[in-house]
């Protein structure tokens, strides 16, 4: 079953790949009315109650093919001014000509009623005029015909279809109790759209609202450095860039001071001596209790005492968590701190070595299995990164193909730890925060690329997310 919102996820991510909405729509409507003729012959007439969205333009596409063979009329909720996408608004304009109003419509005169009102968006309530509506229709008697979904499924009052002509896969919930007869068409989406990320990825991202405060957009902390500094850094500044509210970054005192100066944005935090040692691990509790989402492992280098620390600190944080760099061969030595904890690992090929005791396959294929396997055994969505990363959490695998030959400079897997821990501290699932990272990351370095070559810096793929953000939720509105 596909969930509402991977709908939207596809349908963006097959634009992304060259296969316009209104394609899309145009095949939509084609089946629909195709199907609906197949099941239940021509010469009937026919209303197409439709929205302001997508699924409406899916109706007003609908509707054209059905005046072929039948008397059909257009039925409109709302002015046709409140259309609210590009591509319905298209579509309506080739059967404006047999359109109405609902306004005292009589849905028991006709012999068929298509549902085009709502479809896949509405996911908590119904508001007027589509209430009125949808009791209008449930109480007409007539033959009802639900497009993608019947409106308003999974609220407190739905359209109650004879049959429901739904796309690509059958839709989270939908039951013949309440979808009716339900019929699958292929409207042609890529398969691609599902197997690799793309811009729809970035549906899951919770844009803030105009009334939030400080730290209610995500407080991250970052564990690490000690040897290397540059890391904890990098990671901390990718979170900010992802649109977080608050990083800490708690380091080593060796490195505390050189972290301190590469921002004044980065809250840094003094740990003892020269590395981390489990004697932190009280300090940095404390810090991560007052924190959404923990990163640990930039930087840390692989000092014993810094290992047992690592696995001394997963083992007792309640907190969503990234495990990176230095901070997987410890956990891998002792797996079992992971019990009952969630998030995201981020292993290279050694890593993953590391952490499952076996190496990733060379052929893609098996490679893809190795970490959906090694993702449900541990209970942690994995991140493996590959020229074609692999992200999984036991269940569901995707793939990531932007990036390029320029990210193999130091400090790249750093960014996108941060991408990652950003996104875990603003409640976004595991799995979701990874594969809308990966996508993030990937794109920002392709974009720095495109600027600079292969003399980009892990810094210029940082200064590239906000732009990756704004064009891809520029796709969501």
């Amino acid at each position: 079953m596909l969930p509402f919102q991977e709908v939207k996820v596809l349908d963006i991510n097959s634009e992304y790949l060259g296969v316009p909405i209104d394609a899309l729509m145009e095949n939509a409507g084609e089946a629909a009315a195709d199907a609906i003729i197949r099941e239940m012959g021509t010469g009937k007439k026919i209303a197409v109650a439709c929205g302001v969205g997508n699924n409406a333009g899916d109706g007003f596409v609908a509707a054209r093919n059905l005046m072929r063979d039948n008397q059909v009329t257009v039925v409109l909720a709302s002015p046709p001014a409140e259309i609210h996408t590009e591509a319905a608004r298209r579509a309506y304009e080739r059967v404006k000509h047999i359109a109405s109003s609902s306004v005292g419509i009589d849905y028991s005169k006709y012999d068929i009623v298509v549902d085009a009102l709502l479809g896949t968006g509405t996911l908590k309530e119904v508001r007027e005029p589509y209430r009125t509506i949808i009791n209008r229709l449930n109480n007409s008697g007539t033959t009802i015909v639900s497009i993608d979904v019947p409106s308003g499924l999974l609220t407190d009052i739905s359209v109650r279809p004879h049959m429901t002509i739904t796309f690509t896969d059958v839709k989270s919930g939908m039951t013949a109790e309440n979808s009716g007869k339900i019929v699958v068409e292929d409207i042609g989406i890529p398969l691609e759209a599902s197997r690799f990320v793309g811009p729809g990825e970035l549906v899951y991202y919770p844009t803030r609202g105009q009334e939030s405060h400080k730290g209610e957009n995500g407080k991250v902390l970052i564990i690490g450095g000690g040897p290397f500094t540059g890391a904890p850094a990098l990671s901390g500044l990718a979170a900010y860039r992802t649109g977080v509210d608050l990083v800490n970054v708690a380091v080593p005192e060796k490195a505390y001071y050189v972290v301190a100066g590469y921002s004044p944005n980065i809250i840094t935090h003094k740990l003892h001596g020269d590395f981390l040692t489990e004697e932190d691990v009280d300090h940095c509790m404390r810090l991560a209790s007052k924190s959404d989402a923990v990163l640990i492992g930039p930087g840390l280098g692989n000092d014993p005492s810094t290992m047992n620390a690592v696995r001394s600190f997963v083992s007792r944080c309640d907190r969503p968590m990234v495990i990176d760099a230095d901070a997987i061969p410890a956990v891998g030595a002792d797996i079992s701190v992971l019990k009952g904890k969630t998030g995201v690992i981020t292993p290279h090929a050694k890593e993953f070595e590391a952490l499952t005791g076996s190496p990733l396959p060379k052929d893609h294929d098996e490679r893809g299995d190795a970490v959906t396997e090694a993702a449900a055994r541990l209970g942690f969505t994995i991140l493996a990164k590959r020229r074609i990363d692999i992200i999984s959490d036991g269940i569901t695998t995707k793939f990531n193909r932007t990036g390029n030959a320029g990210m193999s400079v130091a400090g790249t897997g750093d960014v996108l730890a941060g991408e990652t821990v950003a996104l875990l501290s603003k409640q976004v699932s595991p799995f979701n925060s990874a594969r809308i990272a990966a996508f993030l990351n990937g794109t920002a370095g392709d974009l720095a690329f495109q600027r600079l070559g292969y003399s980009i810096m892990a810094t210029d793929v940082i200064e590239q997310i906000p732009d990756v953000l704004r064009r891809s939720l520029r796709k969501l509105s």
